[in-house]
């Protein structure tokens, strides 16, 4: 499987690209920044500079192209104001979904947030601004007749992953990051999660085990 990865040197894109390698499929992690080229590669991906927020859907689509799956796992990031929180984690979520269309990919995994359904919709608070953004990205996506899976982890930690998690509609709770990437390289693989939108925390299930009983 040929897997593009939108914001291919974030920490969880990287240990996907990673574990894509190690189970024998090929990972294409776009960036923006040129000096994070080495990072992605370094990973066995092999590594595209593209900045979505200055891309069109012709640009991006050419890239898609004979892809199997893309992975939006972009972000503007904690100190980004509410312009990137929009151009971004909606806008860029929006323009991979279109060339994905675009370019005949129909399998999109989106990775989310808890909390999105609860955003509040007044608050100029930075983190109800970020909510609002990929709920409006997970809505649009859900709305298109792509494959499509909604992963929403809990709060991310370095610790090392276990493997095993719990998925459905949870409360707040803890993931290591490792194990939110094993997740989406299942979510992949398993026919199970398309059409499927589920949070995720660490827990007691094998991840394959838990992604087929959803």
């Amino acid at each position: 499987m040929r897997v593009v990865i939108a914001g291919g040197h974030g920490q969880i894109a990287l240990l996907l690209e990673r574990q894509l390698t190690d189970n024998g499929d090929q990972a294409v992690g776009l960036v923006r920044n040129p000096d994070h080229v080495s990072d992605v590669e370094d990973t066995g991906a092999e590594a595209v500079v593209l900045d979505l927020e200055k891309s069109d859907v012709d640009a991006v689509a050419e890239v898609l192209r004979g892809a199997d799956a893309v992975v939006f796992a972009a972000g503007g990031g904690p100190n980004s104001g509410p312009e990137r929180k929009d151009t971004v984690d909606r806008g860029a979520a929006v323009l991979l979904a279109d060339a994905a269309e675009r370019a005949a990919v129909r399998r999109y995994v989106m990775i989310s947030s808890m909390g999105t359904d609860q955003a509040d919709p007044d608050s100029d608070d930075a983190f109800q601004v970020y909510l609002r953004a990929k709920k409006a990205a997970d809505d649009d996506l859900r709305a298109r007749d792509l494959d499509w899976t909604v992963v929403r982890p809990g709060r991310l930690t370095d610790m090392t992953g276990t493997g095993s998690v719990r998925v459905g509609t949870l409360e707040r709770g803890d993931i290591p990051r490792a194990d939110v990437a094993a997740t989406l390289l299942a979510a992949l693989h398993t026919s199970q999660t398309i059409g499927k939108t589920f949070e995720v925390l660490e827990g007691d299930t094998p991840i394959v085990e838990a992604l087929r009983s959803l």
